[in-house]
């Protein structure tokens, strides 16, 4: 890929409430130290967190965020008729696979039938 990585939601909530082992965390800290991108579905979705803090509030607010244009729109409806995925998870890989980015989530049964999709 060698574009970056994408950090999908349940990794930003697992690292911020320290729900990933001290060698996930380590992991997640070193690409977010270096490269913190976010789809907007995982702005939204870990600002809308039912216990998300001011502190998690401040540091989602570092993240760059790729926004929707019609290439990921494109990618997002072939791999709705392709793939059993829900549309935000869909938006979300489509979003790594136009921008050419590894996909960091602990989802990854979500996005199993996407092949093309370099999970991380």
């Amino acid at each position: 890929m060698g574009a970056g990585f994408l950090i999908d939601t349940n990794v930003l909530i697992d690292a911020q409430t320290k729900k990933l082992h001290e060698s996930g965390l380590s992991y997640v800290a070193g690409i977010i130290n270096n490269d913190f991108t976010v789809s907007f579905v995982s702005y939204i979705e870990f600002l809308g967190y039912k216990f998300a803090t001011p502190d998690m509030q401040q540091f989602i607010a570092m993240a760059q965020v790729i926004e929707i244009n019609k290439s990921i729109i494109d990618v997002t409806i072939t791999l709705r008729r392709s793939a059993p995925i829900q549309l935000p998870d869909a938006i979300i890989a489509a979003t790594a696979l136009v921008t050419g980015r590894a996909l960091i989530t602990r989802n990854v049964a979500d996005f199993k039938h996407i092949s093309e999709l370099q999970l991380q």
